[in-house]
């Protein structure tokens, strides 16, 4: 599968397992990431140990419309155009109904929602000529929302719209997919014990996904998904089975 990937947030968990697998298929990978830097420098050194100039570095603040530009310039020319993007940077904060600010609003929106459209949009003409395809990571909480978190619920639910709408504007040289990740990583934020039980409860196979889960699920869709798009892959161990 030797192609150019450009991986968003890719310094860490679910990005940086997209990162590796894909690199360990062939791929050149173009990691982005904003305030990650000790874990990109990091990850693009492991991977270039493995294979010499087929990792490299792009920093840019998504939530910022100028830096996106920026990315999606400087990503066309690291090597001979991108074939494949995946839209994983995300920003993930609870602010309950009654509190959000337009800080809130335009920080989400923009990271989660606006910045991916602009960066297919910019990479359209290459991912054209390339036969190539996106991938977007969304939620499952897009669908129902996740309580407590109503502005990224709904920027993940943009995500998803807007993954069926590309993909008929950019077809049929473009396949436009995403996946839609349940209980995968915990949040950053601490998650206590009891609560993470009562999440499993609703789980079928019982147990946390991983990084790998979700990485698997791009795999599939940029190598082995050529007659798919417009769709949502969703990987959470059966916990849409409980709603």
């Amino acid at each position: 599968m030797p192609k150019n990937v450009l991986i968003t947030g890719a310094a860490r968990r679910i990005g940086a397992a997209c990162a590796r697998l894909l690199h360990g298929e062939g791929c050149n990978v173009i990691l982005h990431y904003n305030s990650s830097d000790v874990d990109a420098v990091r990850l693009a050194a492991e991977l270039n140990a493995l294979r010499g100039d087929s990792a490299r570095l792009l920093s840019a603040d998504l939530s910022v419309f100028s830096s996106v530009q920026k990315l999606a310039a400087e990503a066309l020319i690291q090597w001979d155009g991108i074939d494949v993007l995946v839209n994983n940077a995300s920003l993930f904060q609870s602010v309950p109904i009654g509190k959000v600010t337009e800080q809130d609003w335009d920080l989400t929106t923009a990271s989660n929602l606006k910045a991916p459209f602009f960066l297919s949009q910019a990479l359209w003409s290459s991912l054209k000529i390339k036969r190539g395809c996106i991938v977007n990571i969304a939620d499952i909480h897009a669908e129902t929302g996740l309580p407590g978190y109503p502005v990224y619920s709904m920027s993940k639910a943009g995500l998803v719209a807007m993954t069926r709408i590309l993909a008929r504007e950019m077809a049929p040289e473009v396949r436009v997919n995403a996946v839609a990740p349940g209980a995968i990583l915990w949040p950053e934020q601490d998650v206590a014990e009891a609560e993470q039980l009562e999440i499993l409860k609703k789980v079928a196979l019982q147990r946390c996904g991983e990084a790998d889960d979700i990485a698997k699920a791009v795999r599939f869709l940029v190598g082995n998904a050529d007659y798919i798009t417009g769709q949502v892959l969703t990987v959470d161990g059966g916990r849409a089975l409980f709603r």
